[in-house]
């Protein structure tokens, strides 16, 4: 109370109101900002703000649509841009604006207008961020998520709507500018990530990137689903200190994993890898790192982990990219119209059975299959018994039988983690359901329970990873490489 009064907010020191403010959310820091002229100045000391996280779009958690947050970001940037030491900024979804991947394009592409917005809104706001940040040179991590739905047109990030409301690209070439301005401005960046940010990166930005933070520099993550390639082996050959890489699967070359497996280089920890089906056609698989390319770097980089999301890709070319020596530890399969088989499952479940530890299986199309031949051998089964650091299970789309999930959970026990099956994929054998007394769902939660040693529930919610599959790599990705 006494901080509250004139007296004691004047008695205490700057000093000892920043150390008090330093314990609250960024978002009570705002709020608190508006109470006095003292508080707002003390709030405002650089060391309170060295690192920002920001999602804009959508009207998320009342704020409003994208266009209307554009103000509280400018201020935002203005405020912290210049000293911010770490900075995350997703985009999210705007309302109305449906996955790609989950119901296709067509819900965007009735209403033209609302695109035309959507990007003239998404191209003030980075240049609003990328403006702030431009004479920042103690910037340690930069990472950017932008919202790819009302840009993709079969996998490939569209410009239809860009050269539309940009005529010339007078905005684009002014956000390019800006990255790369930031980049040669950079002393000591060791996390640079941009995802789906349409328009921000080219093939040449990474050749501004000044020589100090070259060195520095230990994560770096350019996918926007473009061609040519936003990373070449020319600009990677600079970075001699890079531990954890992510990329487009198709990206990867041989010669990039040749370099990678250089001894002058520091050794690679982590490599998140996506694959996007509907892009094949345009950038095939063929060139891709082969299996002695794989067994060359992981001689060098003994403790490398990867990290693989396929999205809608057929078994065939599953097949073609699960090489014997990859070091998979999490794999993510999302898929519309393409069919996981269990040959896949299986050769998932004998190469990695000692590094798997994380397994998603998500499918969004009518019917549920049957990933079990013979139910007696479910490959679901098979996985968990071979992979014995599996964590992380979660399904949705297949069918899964209730005494195979009673089987799993027992397998793994407590060590799984995650067991989230939707409520939807499971099902019972007729045969099984005459010895047994009770509900059957009772039943089943009841023994899965006590295979994990938790209580356990079916999954009443996927959309999370249904809904944003592009999101959820990007989140996974950050956690599985700040895990280096």
């Amino acid at each position: 109370m006494a901080l509250c009064s004139s007296v004691g907010a004047l008695a205490l020191p700057s000093e000892l109101i920043v150390h008090i403010f330093s314990f609250l959310s960024d978002r009570d820091k705002l709020r608190a900002s508006a109470v006095c002229s003292r508080w707002r100045e003390c709030l405002f000391y650089p060391a309170l703000w060295t690192e920002l996280k920001l999602r804009v779009g959508g009207g998320t958690n009342g704020g409003g649509s994208g266009s209307e947050q554009t103000p509280r970001l400018e201020f935002l940037m203005r405020k912290f841009g210049s000293f911010v030491r770490e900075l995350q900024l997703e985009f999210a979804p705007l309302d109305g604006c449906l996955s790609p991947l989950q119901h296709g394009v067509e819900a965007v592409e009735s209403d033209p207008q609302f695109a035309k917005d959507a990007m003239v809104t998404y191209l003030d706001q980075v240049l609003c961020v990328l403006g702030g940040l431009r004479n920042n040179r103690n910037l340690q991590k930069l990472s950017l998520y932008g919202d790819t739905c009302i840009l993709q047109d079969d996998g490939i990030l569209d410009s239809s709507y860009l050269s539309q409301v940009d005529q010339g690209g007078k905005k684009t070439k002014e956000i390019q500018q800006l990255f790369e301005e930031i980049l040669s401005n950079s002393r000591q960046l060791k996390w640079l990530s941009s995802a789906f940010m349409f328009g921000v990166v080219t093939p040449c930005s990474l050749a501004s990137l000044s020589n100090h933070s070259t060195s520095s520099l230990e994560h770096l993550s350019l996918i926007d689903n473009q061609l040519p390639s936003l990373i070449s082996t020319i600009e990677l050959e600079r970075l001699i200190h890079l531990q954890s890489l992510s990329l487009e699967f198709c990206d990867f070359t041989s010669d990039m994993c040749r370099l990678l497996a250089c001894g002058d280089r520091a050794p690679l920890h982590r490599l998140s890898l996506l694959l996007n089906g509907a892009a094949l056609d345009v950038k095939p698989l063929d060139g891709t790192a082969t299996e002695d390319d794989w067994k060359a770097l992981v001689r060098r980089s003994t403790n490398l982990r990867v990290y693989i999301m396929a999205m809608d890709v057929c078994s065939q070319d599953l097949l073609r990219v699960l090489k014997p020596s990859l070091p998979l530890e999490r794999i993510h399969l999302d898929s519309y119209s393409s069919l996981v088989t269990d040959g896949v499952l299986e050769l998932i479940s004998q190469q990695y059975h000692k590094t798997l530890s994380h397994f998603i299986l998500m499918r969004d199309d009518a019917g549920f299959p049957d990933l079990s031949v013979n139910r007696n051998e479910d490959p679901l089964v098979l996985l968990a018994w071979r992979c014995v650091h599996l964590a992380v299970l979660i399904i949705h789309g297949y069918t899964v039988w209730s005494h195979n999930l009673v089987a799993i959970s027992r397998l793994r026990g407590s060590n799984l983690k995650v067991l989230e099956v939707s409520e939807e994929s499971i099902d019972f054998d007729p045969d099984q359901s005459v010895y047994i007394e009770g509900d059957p769902v009772h039943n089943l939660v009841k023994e899965v329970s006590l295979g994990l040693g938790r209580v356990w529930h079916p999954s009443m919610d996927n959309s999370m990873v249904l809904n944003e599959p592009t999101q959820h790599f990007h989140r996974e990705m950050q956690s599985f490489s700040a895990g280096m």
